[in-house]
């Protein structure tokens, strides 16, 4: 069975007012794994099929086809890894 890992090559935390990570998605999975996340998010706002503004479980992120999604309002990298969990798998 396939783990969060196998996805997300990184996540970084941002710093600011409002807590929110980065995260990249492996080269080889990012198709595998932006399909996953389209299917289970709900879609807020596209522009021109390159970015994605969605929400899942009440956190907003945008997701961009070049295999990175930031998430807005995320406490910790625990919390990310949660939701990231929820999303792939």
């Amino acid at each position: 069975m396939p783990a969060v890992e196998d996805y997300v090559a990184r996540i970084e935390e941002t710093c600011g007012e409002e807590k929110g990570a980065v995260v990249t998605f492996k080269y080889d999975r990012k198709e595998e794994a932006i399909a996953k996340i389209m299917k289970k998010a709900k879609l807020k706002n596209s522009l021109s099929g390159i970015i994605f503004d969605l929400t899942f479980q009440g956190v907003s992120f945008r997701m961009f086809s070049s295999g990175k999604a930031i998430f807005k309002g995320v406490k910790n990298k625990e919390a990310i890894h949660d939701l990231l969990a929820a999303l792939l798998l």
